[in-house]
């Protein structure tokens, strides 16, 4: 199963948008997710309606980040992606009336649901600004080698 990777992506987006002095552009936004230029746009667009981002086209536009960093949490892009399924495990269901099942599907159901809920407060506590943070510091423990080096990869 192929897992989804639009929020780590568009979270990874709105960092460096958030450190940017200008617009990025979607193709420059693609190659540092290693994506398509299309695939960007498609996703930004839930960003956008959302109001965290903002777009301006032609000469010199691109994407920017209209939110305040310490405002936007993990939660809020999640929902801007439309909530993808956060676990692949799922319901085994092919005799509904057998008592096992049953049972089963009961507990799993129950456990799935806390975890989800305790997963979801945990994404409406950590906001782009932490995560911008995050990286400041482990950006200030490389020598200056591996940062010129990271400058220069364009990610």
């Amino acid at each position: 199963m192929k897992l989804d990777s639009r929020l780590s992506r568009m979270l990874h987006i709105l960092v460096h948008m958030a450190r940017a002095d200008g617009p990025i552009t979607s193709q420059a936004a693609a190659e540092m997710l290693d994506s398509n230029a299309v695939v960007v746009r498609r996703t930004m667009a839930g960003l956008r309606d959302a109001g965290l981002v903002q777009s301006v086209k032609g000469h010199g536009g691109g994407w920017t980040i209209t939110a305040d960093p310490d405002q936007v949490t993990m939660l809020q892009v999640y929902r801007a992606v439309g909530e993808p399924r956060i676990f692949s495990i799922g319901l085994a269901d092919p005799n509904p009336d057998c008592l096992v099942e049953q049972a089963v599907n009961a507990s799993m159901r129950a456990a799935l649901k806390e975890a989800e809920t305790a997963l979801v407060a945990r994404l409406g506590e950590v906001t782009l600004a932490d995560i911008a943070d995050d990286f400041e510091r482990r950006f200030a423990m490389l020598d200056e080698e591996a940062k010129s080096a990271w400058r220069n990869s364009g990610k």
